[in-house]
């Protein structure tokens, strides 16, 4: 059985070009799995990790948003940021997600709530990423 041909790409690089067994990832109406022979999709992506199975590996990455589209058995992930969990600063992570929650609990009257839950919810997953 062929492999999926799995492509990770933001507005500033290429991620990931590697062939894999499986894609996991997180659609806006769910989790969702990729194999082989899939038919074709398209789905918006939650900001959030997605896994990739290659030779008995799994292997994460963070996606912050974007689409995953599948065709001909090739899997494009187009995102706004992504990261390798291997790549991932995790003290960097760990520093965004404080300065997000002091934001949120502690509120100034021209504080962006929403830009600060997206923030909060960017730097949990880019943790839990690295820490797979």
């Amino acid at each position: 059985m062929e492999g999926l041909r799995l492509d990770i790409v933001t507005p500033d690089k290429v991620v990931l070009q590697a062939e894999v067994d499986y894609v996991g990832a997180s659609g806006v109406d769910g989790q969702f799995g990729l194999m082989p022979s899939h038919a074709a999709m398209l789905s918006a992506l939650k900001i959030g990790e997605l896994y990739y199975r290659q030779g008995g590996a799994t292997h994460w990455a963070f996606v912050s948003g974007g689409f995953a589209q599948i065709a001909d058995n090739k899997v494009t992930i187009l995102a706004e940021s992504a990261e390798l969990a291997a790549d991932i600063d995790v003290d960097r992570a760990e520093q965004a997600r404080v300065r997000a929650e002091q934001r949120l609990a502690d509120p100034k009257p021209d504080t962006d709530v929403h830009r600060a839950e997206l923030a909060l919810t960017r730097a949990i997953a880019r943790i839990s990423a690295a820490r797979r």
